[in-house]
C-alpha cells in the first residue's frame, strides 16, 4: 500500500510540474550562459533590423534561458560564403566557425559533405515541424538520411515592378494592358510595342527604341520557367542527379528572353534592374520581393529627373503553364558542435521565426515569413498595429501582394546536388552573356542604318538557336559532372 501511496504521490508532483511548466529547459544554465555567434550577409535596414532582434532576445529570452547571441555581418553573400569555406578548410588568418551562420542550400550542400552541420531534427519535435511552411523544410533536408540542416529564417520569391508614372502614357497611345503582363510571352509582346513606341517619338533617329523589361536572377528563369512547363530541369533523388533538358521547352525560353534582349526590347545594363529603371533603361522588371525597397521614387536622366509612381504584381509565368514561382533565401545553420550550444542555438531560431518577430524583420527587410500562421495579410496588419511599426509601402504592397497569391502558388527550388553552384553559374551566365554580346553587335548594325530586322536576322534564326543549344547543354552537362 505504502509503494501505491508513493507512485500516486510521484505522479501527481509531475502532473503539477508540468503544469506549472517547470519541465527540463535542456542543457542550459543562466548562472552559465552560452555565446554564439552568428555569422549573416544583412546589411543596412536589414542588419539594423536584425541586430533589434537579436538585442531583444539576449534582453528577454536569452538572459532567462542563458544564451547570448553576438551577430556579425560578412559583407555581401560571396563574402559570407567565402568566410565559412575559410573556417572550414582552416585557412590562416580565418576566424572560426561561427556558432550559425546564413546559407542558401548549395552552399549549405557542401559544409554538409564536409561533416560540419549539426542534425537540427534532434532539436524540434513534429509538431514545431508542422508549424513551418512545409516546403520550407523540405528544402533544408539536405543529408543524406534526410535530417534537417538547414532552419527556415526568411524566404523570399519573385514579384514583377513597374514604373506606373512612365507606363501610363505608352497604355494610353497603344493600347497595352496590364493584363499582358501576366505572362512572359506578353512580356515580351508588351516590350516590342514600347520599343517601337518609343522608336516612333523620335522619327527622325532610327532605331532607337528603348527595352521595356528586364530580370534580375536568370538563373531562376531557367528553373523556374522549365517547372512551369512540365520539366524539372535538375531532378535529385538521394543526391543523384538527373539533368533534364528537353529542346522544345528551351527554345521558349530562348524565345522569350534571348531574342528579346537582341532586338533591344528587353535589357540589362547596371548590377540590378532597379538600377535600370532608376536610370529610365527599363520601365519594369522580374526581382526578388526584397528588391522592392530599392525601385526608386524617380528616374533620373541626362537631362533632369521626375518621380514615379510604382505597382507590384506577381511575377509573369509562361502562357499555359503551371503556376510555380520560385523559393529562395538564406537560411540558418548550427555548426556541429556539442549538444549544449547546437541546443542553444536552436532556441535562437525558434525565437527568431515566431510569427510576431519574423514579420518584424519582414517588414523591414522585405522576406517572407517562415511560419504557417504568419503567411497572411491579416497577420502583418496586427503585427504593424500592435508594434506600430512603420512599413515602407512598397514593402507592404510587395509582402501583401504575395500574401493574397500564395494559395493559388506553388513555391519550388531544386534540391541541393554536388557542383549545384557550378550548373547554377551556367545558367545565369550563359544564354545571358551571349544576349549581351550579340545585342551589341545588332546595335551597332542598326546605328549604321541597318533595319532591326535585318541585323537580328542571323542571331534568331533556327541555326542559331540550336547551335547556342548544344553549347548550352555541353556547359551544362560539364558543371554537374562529378
Amino acid at each position: 500500500m505504502k509503494k501505491i501511496l508513493l507512485r500516486k504521490v510521484t505522479l501527481a508532483l509531475l502532473a503539477l510540474l508540468l503544469l506549472t511548466g517547470c519541465v527540463d529547459k535542456g542543457p542550459l544554465d543562466p548562472k552559465d550562459p552560452v555565446s554564439l555567434t552568428v555569422w549573416h550577409y544583412y546589411n543596412g535596414s536589414q542588419q539594423a533590423a536584425f541586430d533589434a532582434l537579436v538585442e531583444e532576445f539576449n534582453d528577454t529570452v536569452g538572459r532567462e534561458r542563458g544564451i547570448y547571441v553576438q551577430g556579425y555581418s560578412q559583407g555581401s553573400v560571396s563574402d559570407l560564403e567565402t568566410a565559412v569555406r575559410d573556417a572550414i578548410n582552416g585557412k590562416v588568418g580565418a576566424a572560426p566557425m561561427p556558432d550559425i551562420f546564413s546559407s542558401y542550400a548549395d552552399t549549405a550542400y557542401e559544409v554538409e559533405q564536409a561533416g560540419a552541420l549539426a542534425d537540427l531534427s534532434a532539436y524540434l519535435d513534429q509538431a514545431e515541424l508542422e508549424g513551418y511552411v512545409s516546403s520550407y523544410i523540405e528544402e533544408g533536408r539536405i543529408a543524406a538520411d534526410g535530417t534537417l540542416r538547414i532552419f527556415p529564417t526568411a524566404k523570399s520569391t519573385e514579384i514583377m515592378m513597374l514604373n506606373k508614372t512612365d507606363w501610363e502614357p505608352f497604355a494610353a497611345a497603344t493600347g497595352a494592358s496590364l493584363e499582358d503582363l501576366a505572362t512572359i510571352e506578353g512580356v515580351a509582346a508588351t516590350a516590342q510595342r514600347y520599343y517601337e513606341w518609343t522608336d516612333s517619338l523620335t522619327p527622325d533617329v532610327p532605331g532607337d527604341g528603348k527595352a521595356f523589361y528586364g530580370r534580375d536572377a536568370v538563373a531562376n528563369y531557367f528553373i523556374i520557367g522549365m517547372q512551369q512547363l512540365g520539366v524539372e530541369l535538375f531532378q535529385v533523388d538521394n543526391g543523384v542527379l538527373t539533368l533534364h533538358a528537353p529542346k522544345e521547352e528551351l527554345r521558349r525560353l530562348w524565345e522569350n528572353y534571348y531574342v528579346p534582349m537582341v532586338k533591344g526590347y528587353f535589357g540589362a545594363y547596371g548590377s540590378f534592374r532597379s538600377d535600370d529603371v532608376k536610370t529610365g533603361e527599363l520601365l519594369a522588371y522580374t526581382g526578388s520581393t526584397t528588391s522592392a525597397m530599392y525601385f526608386p521614387d524617380q528616374v533620373e536622366l541626362d537631362d533632369g529627373s521626375h518621380p514615379i509612381d510604382y505597382l507590384v504584381m506577381t511575377a509573369p509565368i509562361f502562357a499555359g503553364g503551371r503556376n510555380y514561382a520560385v523559393q529562395q533565401g538564406a537560411g540558418m545553420v548550427v555548426s556541429k558542435s556539442d549538444e549544449r550550444r547546437e541546443y542553444a542555438a536552436v532556441e535562437f531560431l525558434k525565437w527568431f521565426t515566431q510569427a510576431e518577430n519574423n514579420l518584424r524583420f519582414g517588414c523591414v527587410s522585405g522576406y517572407l515569413p517562415v511560419r504557417r500562421e504568419a503567411s497572411s495579410v491579416q497577420q502583418l496588419d496586427q503585427v504593424i498595429a500592435e508594434g506600430s511599426l512603420s512599413v515602407a509601402p512598397k514593402t507592404y504592397d510587395c509582402l501583401t501582394t504575395i500574401f493574397s497569391e500564395m494559395e493559388g502558388m506553388t513555391l519550388y527550388t531544386n534540391k541541393s546536388f554536388q557542383n549545384g553552384s557550378a550548373a547554377r553559374r551556367i545558367l545565369e551566365y550563359h544564354l545571358a552573356d551571349r544576349a549581351a554580346e550579340d545585342r551589341a553587335a545588332v546595335a551597332e548594325a542598326t546605328a549604321q542604318g541597318t533595319p532591326l530586322a535585318e541585323a537580328a536576322a542571323p542571331y534568331v534564326s533556327e541555326e542559331a538557336f540550336l547551335a547556342w543549344y548544344e553549347d548550352f547543354l555541353a556547359a551544362l552537362e560539364a558543371a554537374v559532372q562529378p
